[in-house]
């Protein structure tokens, strides 16, 4: 990825951090995301080719996490860490993993149909939904989670890469922005994070 397209993938974080920064001082017990505007009602189609809403996952905490299934570095890494974690939290208290919906939106939608998205996140957690949709839908929800992307002109060959934002977000059951995920070291931090926040 190019400078520019470095810069720009800080933006959204940027205003994630202001939004936080900008909330009434709380309680250390806090979320560190509570009350930010991020997220959104959406209208999407999943792996299975049936189309969910937002209210879908009503009752569930969410892990959002927005890539693409041809990414050739980081998105793989990520998506395996959710899996990883979901797996550890799974053996160590088993009733709040099932409060806990993993769901991959792509910012790829011309090759990320549902049976490709079906092949990917069945590779890291059976329970992990994949998402997609019309391209303005895509643009839609991308803007209401602060997410960024962009797509890279074709190769000679016809392949692409799509810069994008590279968050994994904790929601509320009642779909409201918690935390913030790790996304570097081990799964474990996810997990812890998850406990943290999950009541």
């Amino acid at each position: 990825m190019n400078i520019c397209g470095r810069l720009r993938l800080l933006v959204p974080l940027v205003a994630i951090a202001l939004a936080a920064c900008s909330l009434p001082v709380g309680s250390a017990a806090s979320p560190p995301l509570a009350g930010a505007k991020i997220g959104g009602p959406f209208t999407l189609t999943d792996q299975e080719g049936r189309r969910v809403t937002d209210r879908s996952f009503a009752g569930n905490y969410r892990i959002y996490y927005f890539g693409y299934t041809f990414c050739p570095d980081v998105c793989p890494v990520d998506v395996q860490h959710i899996g990883a974690a979901m797996k550890l939290l799974e053996a160590s208290d088993p009733a709040l993993a099932r409060r806990v919906t993993p769901i991959f939106i792509s910012v790829d939608p011309a090759r990320d149909t549902p049976p490709v998205l079906r092949q990917f996140v069945r590779a890291f957690h059976p329970r992990m939904v994949g998402l997609t949709g019309t391209s303005r839908e895509i643009s839609a929800v991308a803007s209401e989670f602060a997410i960024f992307y962009q797509q890279h002109p074709p190769t000679p060959e016809g392949g692409y890469t799509v810069d994008h934002s590279r968050q994994a977000y904790l929601f509320s059951p009642d779909d409201k922005p918690l935390a913030l995920l790790p996304q570097e070291g081990e799964p474990q931090a996810i997990v812890a994070e998850i406990r943290r926040w999950a009541k």
